[in-house]
């Protein structure tokens, strides 16, 4: 068994190890669809590592690098074992592997995504010196069981924005997006991605980022002063309309923005699952 950079592998192989080991998930990944999530994300296949046996990757950490609150960061984008490899720590010693090539690459912060029912692998990261930040709420629904509302004020017109407009009212958010919903991972994503605006008075008073092609909502707001208009309903409405798969999430809401749960939620989106956002300093 051998431990090395993914830098020179090419993606048919990367796909191979993750398919196999989520392979007994509930929902299964397409190729396009891993490759798009890898590229939003931020994924540096120079700075992520794998188990070998023989040719064959039976154990991964796919490591995306970037900013993050202003820190130059490495985020888990994905670590898994190919099914008759686990229970051996392979994902462990990749990751304790991994610490000086990112420390050596000017990265001084790992955070990662946790579910908060794996106990084995929260005590796992406490282990190797990570500690929780924050707790993030995930909600999903199909879309058909989305609770739209019909929206009356004609003076509001939504119309496709660019990242750009986001980027300049990101104020908006009340949270600090996590790693794969910031302004960056927007903007990585390209045309993946579409960003609609929701305009009063010529003024943007609300936008929302989303994924048609698998119903993810990165980020949607609205401005203080525009709230309580109906204006989150006519984003949300005007966004399931333009999904082209069966369900729609919202990932990583923080615990704290009762505002956006409680709106979500009363378009019957419901509360799916709860995750830690962990994190060390390397």
């Amino acid at each position: 068994m051998e431990i090395r950079s993914l830098g020179n592998i090419d993606f048919d192989t990367l796909f191979e190890a993750f398919e196999s080991a989520f392979g007994d998930y509930a929902v299964k990944f397409e190729k396009e669809e891993v490759r798009a999530m890898l590229v939003r994300r931020g994924f540096n296949p120079n700075l992520s590592f794998g188990a070998f046996d023989g040719d064959r990757l039976v154990a991964f950490i796919f490591n995306g690098t970037g900013m993050f609150e202003g820190v130059p960061t490495a985020y888990d984008t994905g670590t898994g074992t190919v099914s008759g490899y686990r229970g051996r720590g392979l994902a462990k010693e990749i990751f304790s592997y991994a610490l000086p090539y990112l420390r050596e690459a000017g990265i001084r912060q790992y955070v990662l995504e946790v579910l908060q029912d794996n106990e084995r692998a929260i005590s796992v990261y406490r282990a190797a010196g990570l500690g929780v930040r924050r707790e993030l709420k995930c909600f999903r629904q199909e879309k058909a069981k989305v609770a739209v509302s019909r929206f009356a004020d004609e003076s509001v017109t939504v119309k496709v924005i660019g990242t750009d407009e986001v980027l300049r009212h990101r104020d908006f958010c009340d949270f600090k997006p996590s790693w794969q919903n910031t302004g960056e991972s927007i903007v990585r994503a390209g045309n993946s991605v579409i960003c609609i605006g929701a305009y009063s008075a010529g003024e943007l008073a609300g936008y929302c980022v989303f994924d048609p092609a698998t119903g993810d909502i990165t980020q949607i707001a609205v401005g203080g002063q525009h709230r309580n208009r109906g204006i989150g309903s006519r984003l949300l409405a005007e966004t399931v309309a333009r999904i082209r798969c069966e369900g729609i999430k919202v990932l990583n809401v923080c615990e704290s923005d009762t505002s956006l749960a409680k709106f979500l939620i009363s378009h019957n989106i419901p509360e799916s699952l709860c995750q830690y956002e962990m994190s060390m300093q390397i």
